[in-house]
């Protein structure tokens, strides 16, 4: 198919109307914050975000599977001295649109770099919103699992009657927990706060976010040869993660240096070959170059 594998010039509303109905996988994508990047992008005030946004997420919906989900990493900004609600506006109108916010996930910036503020200390974290079309979405939680932690050695080694049984929930919420479950687990699953240094090695776009940070999210919502969409895809970073990944990849961006860019970063990755082991959430370090 003409749009696999791919990085295409354009603005994505336009270039996704292309694309058949329920073709992709996974959306991850980092759009211009608003009044920010305006050398490339022009600059979206903070009062038109949403406007701007939402014939872009419609298109979004139209192509994302049923089965698929749409990860946005946005965060809001500071406008005459406090924060601007376009984040919390947008997420309401993509409800009106249709989505189901699922979920939200944070991006703890382990390195932001210091600073001092009269109001306010510095911002370390970003939001990754998780969107869907529907409750039944494609999760392989496995994949992400995490080492238990030296905590388990001794919490795990002395239970009592009541860490045997199942704990429920003191608020009704239907939750609980047995703790005797994790006994001899050398895995759990994450939480939903994701503590990753910022990407400082590229200096030819501004706003770049490390690649473990798209890793993550196909790991944990695609298996190899699904289809990931970037559509504000800037340096590639999230096509070069589900090109490694073994997945299919599609990135769109109206700035033609970032097309180069993306195709140079493209070219030389080292594919892995996935292996068994990695829907048990490990991943084979097995490795295939591939040019072009």
């Amino acid at each position: 198919m003409e749009y696999i594998n791919k990085i295409l010039l354009g603005d994505c509303g336009d270039v996704l109307k292309n694309l058949p109905e329920n073709s992709v996988d996974l959306i991850f994508t980092s759009p211009p914050y608003a009044d920010q990047r305006k050398n490339t992008y022009g600059g979206i005030h903070p009062d038109d975000y949403v406007e701007w946004f939402l014939p872009k997420s419609l298109e979004f919906k139209r192509v994302l599977k049923p089965t698929g989900s749409f990860v946005l990493n946005i965060k809001e900004r500071v406008v005459a001295g406090e924060r601007h609600t376009y984040v919390l506006d947008l997420i309401l109108a993509l409800r009106s649109q249709g989505w189901l916010w699922t979920e939200e996930y944070i991006w703890h910036k382990k390195n932001s770099f210091p600073g001092k503020w009269p109001n306010r200390f510095r911002d370390s974290w970003e939001r990754l919103l998780h969107f869907t079309k529907d409750k039944k979405f494609k999760i392989y939680q496995e994949n992400v699992m995490i080492p238990i932690g030296d905590w388990a050695k001794d919490r795990l080694s002395n239970l009592s009657d009541t860490d045997q049984i199942r704990d429920e929930s003191k608020v009704n919420s239907g939750f609980g927990k047995n703790i005797s479950n994790w006994v001899g687990r050398k895995k759990v699953y994450p939480t939903n706060v994701l503590y990753l240094a910022t990407e400082c090695s590229n200096k030819n776009h501004s706003a770049v976010f490390p690649v473990e940070l798209p890793e993550w999210f196909i790991k944990l919502f695609t298996e190899p040869g699904d289809l990931v969409l970037d559509p504000f895809v800037g340096s590639g970073t999230t096509c070069f993660a589900a090109m490694e990944l073994g997945r299919n990849y599609l990135g769109i961006d109206i700035v033609e240096e970032y097309i180069d860019l993306s195709h140079e970063r493209l070219s030389g990755v080292q594919i892995r070959i996935p292996s068994v082991a990695e829907k048990k959430g490990d991943y084979s370090n097995e490795r295939v170059e591939k040019n072009g």
